[in-house]
């Protein structure tokens, strides 16, 4: 890999990618917009990134920039990724993340590069599994529930129609949750982290406002998910489905769970939680799985990271943001 394109380089997964990268020792280039990047997450490594001012809904933007830069690797993070919001906004959701990838796929194309093209696709386009139907598997049905998840699909599926109709390098994986510092406080984790952070601070009541916390998860350190993208690119072939998560016992918790063993490391005692109406989606997704067997024997891939450090160093990172900005 000499030339390595992230778009949504200064998202949480981006930005951790683009960590690993320059260690890789890498050229590194990444997409802004100009109007409207937030650069938070990319301040420490902002200067060693070769910048392109590019809007990926916009296809002349794309096919301008993907020829100037010519990548030998793009790892393709630019999406609209917090379910929540896509049942008010569903059309946002798919041109985002369905719409920039073909605008992707046909700057390629327009440039005459074939570069490998990574899409991270989500567990959530699994949607309702039933229990007897655990763990997840590249073969197990698709059930979504959000339409944050069709979008996802319909991005999967056009990445398979790209190399199947053109031999496009494009590798596909569908991760698990993943967490860490950086992840906005839109998220579950990160969202209790945010509140228990705030209550150290006497920010807010010692009460975390919380939606539906039943849901049962594998749980992986995103400093294991980058690595487990960058061996992705390298060892697994275009075309086939991989899917990537903690597959241990000790990985896997409701949200209740992760939320009382937060509430366990605060510095303040007596916090205490309850459900907030707006905070409960129109649908649940109960139980998210997965079986990451054979991407483990493509690649040799193991997470090393545990769930205590995975919530040690989420909460470590929003005590970090509220002492020095106690307004956000």
């Amino acid at each position: 890999m000499n030339k390595v394109l992230i778009t949504g380089i200064t998202g949480f997964v981006g930005s951790h990618l683009g960590d690993l990268c320059l260690e890789k020792g890498v050229e590194l280039f990444g997409f802004r917009r100009y109007h409207l990047s937030n650069m938070r997450n990319v301040h420490h490594l902002e200067d060693r990134i070769r910048w392109r001012d590019c809007d990926m809904l916009d296809m002349k933007s794309v096919l301008k920039a993907i020829d100037a830069i010519r990548p030998d690797v793009v790892f393709h993070m630019a999406s609209q990724s917090f379910v929540s919001p896509s049942w008010d906004h569903p059309q946002v959701y798919m041109d985002a993340n369905y719409k920039m990838t073909v605008n992707l796929f046909e700057a390629c194309l327009h440039a005459d590069i074939n570069p490998r093209i990574h899409i991270p696709g989500s567990g959530e386009e699994h949607g309702e599994i039933e229990e007897s139907e655990l763990p997840i598997t590249p073969s197990t049905v698709l059930r979504p529930v959000n339409p944050y998840a069709v979008s996802k699909i319909a991005q999967d599926l056009i990445g398979y129609v790209y190399f199947r109709s053109y031999g496009l390098n494009v590798i596909r994986t569908r991760a698990f949750n993943h967490e860490g510092p950086r992840r906005d406080r839109v998220f579950g984790v990160p969202w209790y982290a945010y509140q228990i952070a705030r209550i150290e601070g006497g920010l807010q009541p010692p009460v975390v406002k919380v939606g539906h916390i039943e849901d049962r998860r594998n749980f992986t350190h995103i400093r294991d998910m980058v690595e487990a993208y960058w061996l992705a690119v390298e060892k697994c072939p275009p075309g086939e489905l991989f899917l990537i998560g903690s597959e241990e016992e000790s990985h896997i918790h409701t949200f209740k769970e992760s939320l009382e063993m937060l509430i366990a490391m605060a510095k303040t005692r007596g916090i205490r939680y309850e459900i907030d109406p707006q905070y409960v989606r129109p649908t649940q997704v109960p139980r998210l799985i997965c079986d990451a067997s054979k991407f483990a024997a493509m690649t040799g891939w193991k997470p090393k990271i545990s769930f205590e450090r995975i919530l040690a160093d989420t909460l470590e990172y929003w005590r970090g943001e509220i002492a020095a900005n106690p307004r956000r």
